[in-house]
């Protein structure tokens, strides 16, 4: 009996909370995805200390505004390792081709299309890496690698022809 009422309980802290945790923590985040992981989340940190919790309300918001920071830091650290690493390949490229033309048709590209080339091909990350550090989906940065091949490949065409 207790347990019911307890599941009752939180089924409707649940239903009265959530909606509101989510639509906060999307205005902070800006990503509906994430939004609704966050807050699913700080439910389940509840739910694992649900007898010990007096102030499920706050416990929920506190939880989630530490998974929003998680989440800042997250995207810094990422977006500094991209920035490092696409310096670090302008600068002193990993693999450097025997062809300096093509580093600067490289740096040419739209960043778009140049990060994931400089990742993958320069860092040597796999596909799974740049996706993960681009916040891109792993079929877009493999579209993305192909339409930088086939841009390089045809500007190289063109240089080819010119000088034959």
């Amino acid at each position: 009996m207790k347990r019911s009422r307890e599941r009752a309980a939180a089924s409707e802290l649940f239903a009265a909370l959530y909606p509101r945790l989510a639509g906060w923590c999307r205005r902070l985040v800006d990503d509906d995805e994430t939004a609704h992981e966050i807050a699913s989340e700080a439910f389940t940190r509840l739910w694992g200390r649900w007898t010990a919790v007096t102030e499920p309300r706050g416990f929920l918001y506190v939880t989630a505004a530490n998974l929003v920071r998680d989440h800042w830091r997250k995207l810094e650290r990422e977006r500094r390792a991209v920035h490092r690493v696409t310096v670090e390949a302008s600068v002193r490229p990993h693999a450097e081709p025997s062809d300096p033309s093509v580093r600067l048709l490289v740096q040419s590209l739209p960043e778009r299309l140049r990060i994931p080339i400089l990742l993958h091909y320069y860092a040597d990350m796999p596909i799974r890496e740049v996706s993960a550090l681009t916040g891109r989906k792993e079929g877009t940065v493999k579209a993305d690698l192909h339409a930088a091949r086939e841009l390089l490949r045809a500007h190289l065409g063109r240089s080819l022809d010119h000088t034959l």
